[in-house]
């Protein structure tokens, strides 16, 4: 069989685009984890969706009784100033999954969370550098490792204190400060990756016909590593918002007055003693979020591995 003939075999034998997303439909939900883990990251994008149409009272009007146990009215109580946890709660979310503030006047909102969109450039950028590393060897592979090297020397907390210090506070800065501390961690996935199916019967085929460096990095390459890239982009998320979280606390994150479940949990600390409730909700709504996608990223590893045996 010569070579054009074997690559038309391998090529009439990948499935389809809608047999591959029912087969990775059916990967989920095979595992109960991981439907454990969607259903709980569900939930918050539903409420998050809710949120932009309705939230039982403005999120920040402080009309009500300061520090109000859960109540009647109040299902989880008011903070300090005297506005409605359940209503912060549910606007919060929107900041982390579903709406991106541009700088500017009038602060004009893109579609896709600060999170979603902080993973998203790490992916592109790592997986970018990543595939070249790994695929063209020699001082492509040197030159990148080692500048990422070096950028994963330093504690992921320096440099997003780093760039907030030189760029300042906002959304797009907070999206910029995830891409760079995340990239260099999914190159190095993508690297490893690409060591290893570049030595594959179909890159050999790929490469004998002449195909492009970029068709063979993009075309052939990345399709066959999304497995092992789409679980580490669900652990990211997870991190992006711890990571969003603790910028809040620290007073650094995202800009006030919009709600964000880590600067509620710094405004509610000062008020510990007298109302719990301020500090357990925002901590109990990033641990389920990140809880949620932990279940859903190891349930789908798990998966990926028995489907690939």
């Amino acid at each position: 069989m010569t070579v054009a003939q074997s690559t038309a075999h391998l090529r009439t034998n990948r499935p389809s685009r809608l047999q591959s997303w029912r087969s990775g439909v059916s990967i989920v939900f095979e595992s109960r984890i991981a439907t454990v883990g969607l259903a709980m990251v569900a939930f918050w994008f539903i409420v998050g969706i809710v949120s932009l149409f309705w939230t039982p009272f403005p999120p920040n009007a402080n009309d009500f009784k300061q520090n109000l146990s859960p109540n009647g009215i109040n299902i989880l109580g008011t903070d300090h100033l005297g506005r409605d946890i359940l209503s912060r709660l549910m606007t919060g979310t929107q900041v982390i999954l579903l709406k991106t503030r541009l700088p500017g006047d009038g602060g004009i909102d893109i579609p896709g969370g600060v999170a979603l969109w902080g993973v998203f450039f790490s992916l592109l950028v790592g997986a970018v550098l990543g595939l070249n590393a790994g695929y063209r060897g020699g001082w492509w592979d040197q030159v990148i490792m080692q500048v990422l090297d070096a950028m994963i020397a330093f504690p992921s907390i320096v440099l997003y204190l780093v760039i907030i210090a030189a760029l300042g506070q906002g959304d797009l800065v907070v999206i910029i400060a995830i891409a760079v501390t995340g990239a260099p961690g999914v190159a190095r996935l993508v690297r490893s990756l690409a060591l290893d199916i570049k030595t594959r019967d179909y890159i050999r085929a790929a490469e004998t016909r002449g195909e492009s460096v970029n068709f063979i990095l993009f075309k052939e390459i990345l399709p066959n590593a999304r497995g092992p890239i789409l679980v580490d982009a669900m652990l990211r998320v997870g991190y992006a918002i711890f990571a969003i979280g603790t910028l809040g606390f620290l007073g650094i994150g995202l800009p006030p007055p919009d709600p964000d479940w880590g600067n509620m949990v710094n405004e509610a600390r000062r008020t510990i003693f007298v109302n719990q409730w301020a500090v357990v909700w925002p901590a109990v709504a990033i641990s389920t979020l990140v809880i949620g996608l932990n279940l859903f990223a190891d349930g789908l590893r798990e998966e990926l591995t028995r489907f690939q045996k």
